[in-house]
């Protein structure tokens, strides 16, 4: 009826992380927190990022999609490349920003013994399917702890 699919509307619109899986890698893990298969959300997506410490992912870029990190706890550096295709690094921490346009090359690594937490924001959304599909990454299911 009317009010169920009002009340399905309403649950996709809040998120619990329980109620997400979970991408594990061997650096940290990404919840995909408003994508198109949890929110129904296709012009832009995001999920919460944990990097171990010392950690960090390899240089990477994705083309036809611009990414923002922000940088919630914790502190790593940042690398992305300038205009010229030059490394460029930054130390951040929470509180701060980087602004990655489609197809720049990027890494960060966590510098600390905590875990670095990021949101990261894709627009449009896409890349977190295909980080779903490489072959490091361990999907587990929503409501299941991850364990290293």
């Amino acid at each position: 009826d009317a009010r169920e699919e009002t009340v399905m509307a309403a649950d996709r619109r809040f998120i619990p992380p329980d109620d997400v899986e979970t991408q594990v890698f061997d650096w940290g893990s990404i919840k995909g927190m408003s994508e198109v298969r949890v929110t129904g959300a296709s012009r832009s997506t995001s999920g919460a990022v944990i990097f171990y410490p010392g950690k960090g992912h390899a240089r990477h870029n994705h083309p036809g999609s611009d990414e923002i990190l922000y940088f919630s706890s914790g502190e790593g550096d940042q690398m992305v490349e300038d205009d010229d295709g030059n490394p460029v690094v930054r130390h951040l921490r929470a509180g701060h920003m980087a602004c990655i346009s489609e197809g720049v090359l990027h890494s960060a690594v966590n510098t600390t013994w905590e875990p670095l937490r990021i949101l990261a924001v894709y627009s449009p959304g896409g890349p977190e399917a295909f980080l779903r599909s490489l072959p490091d990454c361990t999907i587990v299911p929503a409501g299941v702890l991850p364990h290293r």
